[in-house]
């Protein structure tokens, strides 16, 4: 399967190629600027010591993917899903955006459409499977391959076939999925994100997750 991770040289983007092309999973890193893309994918291929990822720009990465991963601040996110919303049509559009307070980051700010998740759904259209997921994971986890990823990743979105897809590909990066429903979901998944990082600072560590128990 083909993955653009979107925005995907800032700090979620590159643990999640990384993991990913390890896995087997053809990786296209997409950035506003191709040169950019091109050479957080060279970087990355150096750490992997095989040329298994490759870098381009957000739109070109959306139009060759099956499946795109948005890890752009939220201050981006509005503009970046207009520049990819022909490109993602009849796709699966995975959101780990969470609208961080940009003046507080242990405080959310929800936008009018309820969660960031249901933001891009608006904005994408009825066409975009759109999937929320990864919001609570540590970057800093991520990012180390020798790390193993000790939290469970809440994936919501309105069809039950593209969660199901979407878990598929979390449980490649190491760590269980779990189904947490419809779209609407992301009100509550997202601002755990602003919890853990109020976690990590109070505690002085980078990788505060959640585990959810009592399932089978």
């Amino acid at each position: 399967m083909k993955i653009a991770i979107l925005g995907g040289t800032g700090e979620q983007g590159p643990g999640l190629a990384l993991r990913w092309a390890q896995a087997g999973e053809e990786v296209i890193i997409g950035s506003r600027q191709r040169e950019k893309g091109e050479r957080v994918a060279a970087e990355l291929n150096q750490e992997l010591g095989k040329a298994l990822i490759r870098g381009t720009d957000n739109v070109s990465a959306a139009a060759a993917a099956d499946v795109a991963v948005l890890t752009v601040p939220y201050a981006a996110h509005v503009s970046t899903l207009e520049t990819v919303k022909e490109q993602m049509k009849g796709k699966i559009f995975v959101d780990v955006s969470v609208p961080l307070d940009p003046e507080n980051p242990r405080r959310v700010i929800m936008p009018p459409a309820g969660s960031a998740t249901e933001e891009a759904q608006h904005v994408l259209g009825p066409e975009v499977q759109v999937i929320g997921a990864l919001q609570n994971v540590s970057a800093h986890l991520l990012r180390d391959l020798h790390a193993t990823i000790d939290c469970d990743v809440l994936v919501c979105g309105g069809s039950k076939d593209a969660r199901a897809t979407v878990m598929r590909l979390i449980e490649k990066l190491g760590t269980r999925a779990i189904d947490a429903g419809p779209l609407e979901a992301a009100r509550l998944i997202e601002p755990i994100t602003a919890l853990l990082i109020r976690l990590n600072i109070r505690h002085k560590v980078h990788s505060a997750g959640i585990r959810i128990t009592g399932l089978p």
